[in-house]
């Protein structure tokens, strides 16, 4: 039996590792085991294999089923096979969705398998994503609500992620703000000290200010709540040097920091329509406290947007290095 392997193995290194000889190899060792649940991890790798080519060929039908085949095999999502069939199943449904968006069922079953693969993971943000952006193109706006508000409450996920949800939320409060702010009705170009500058008015609609008011409270209130989770390493990010970082490091920090660079983005946008409402207002001492208070979050941000981008280079620098050597390596095998 031993002798029978080592064959296997030879006949595997002339295959050159192509599907068909993974297969082989994988089958080969179903022999030397009476182990069930090793024969089936073998057969939900075949089939995440053949799922995979399939999905890119974009048989999406053909990869729904090997997806579904392996994912049965482990419904629990117990094993790492199970896991990714589960999250494979469900990007296989969405991308079938996108490409029929009639069919809505198809748009439940995607957010159904999503959420199987957070049940496994909590800290799945591709699939909390993806959700969300499901309810969005369903113009579900309720349940997106509801599901990113779960999101940005669960103290049981990372900082980063809560952060997301929060910005994100707040980024639609403060679209509301800009709908109002943001009009000839209530955007007016007057002379100050002979310069053109922007001088913001009440709109006529009593309606129209308060949400105004309720969408600048909200949003304000929502992106405090995100900034206030930054960890000590985006407070003092200045200090990072990415050449000293593991590749590992450098994409965990890259991540960390992209969430909360969003943050201070909109900390600094809903300062400003914080601004604007107080001009409205005839409440001149705090438009300029406000003005002061949104300069100083363009500061915050464009300083964490500094560090992000110099993290991207030294990521962008070190993958071009392994390109380079990987074709230099192949140039010498084939001379």
């Amino acid at each position: 039996m031993v002798a029978f392997f080592i064959e296997g193995l030879k006949m595997e290194s002339k295959m050159r590792f192509s599907r068909l000889g993974i297969f082989a190899l994988l089958t080969l060792a179903v022999f030397l085991t009476t182990n069930c649940t090793y024969y089936d991890r073998i057969m939900s790798r075949k089939n995440l294999v053949d799922g995979s080519l399939a999905y890119k060929e974009r048989k999406f039908d053909v990869a729904e089923q090997l997806f579904r085949q392996a994912a049965a095999r482990d419904a629990d999502g117990s094993t790492i096979e199970g896991k990714t069939a589960q999250l494979f199943l469900a990007r296989t449904l969405h991308s079938k969705f996108i490409g029929n968006r009639s069919d809505k069922s198809i748009a439940d079953e995607a957010i159904k398998e999503y959420k199987k693969s957070l049940a496994v993971d909590k800290n799945d943000q591709s699939s909390y994503k993806a959700i969300a952006s499901l309810y969005e193109n369903l113009q579900r706006t309720d349940e997106w609500q509801q599901w990113v508000n779960e999101r940005a409450n669960n103290a049981d996920i990372k900082p980063q992620f809560r952060a997301e949800a929060l910005t994100s939320l707040a980024a639609r409060q403060n679209t509301c703000a800009n709908e109002v702010t943001d009009t000839e009705e209530t955007k007016k170009t007057v002379k100050k000290d002979g310069k053109d500058v922007f001088q913001f008015v009440k709109p006529a609609s009593t309606e129209e200010f308060e949400k105004l008011k309720a969408c600048v409270a909200k949003g304000t209130e929502l992106i405090d709540q995100a900034v206030a989770l930054e960890p000590e390493t985006v407070k003092n990010a200045g200090s990072i040097n990415a050449a000293s970082l593991t590749d590992e490091q450098l994409k965990e920090t890259n991540d960390l920091l992209k969430a909360f660079e969003s943050a201070r983005s909109y900390k600094a946008s809903l300062t400003i329509q914080a601004m604007r409402l107080a001009e409205m207002e005839g409440r001149g001492a705090d438009r300029d406290r406000l003005r002061q208070e949104a300069d100083q979050a363009r500061a915050a941000f464009v300083s964490l947007s500094d560090v992000d981008k110099a993290l991207q280079a030294e990521i962008e620098s070190r993958a071009a290095v392994r390109e380079a050597e990987a074709n230099a390596n192949s140039a010498n095998t084939n001379r």
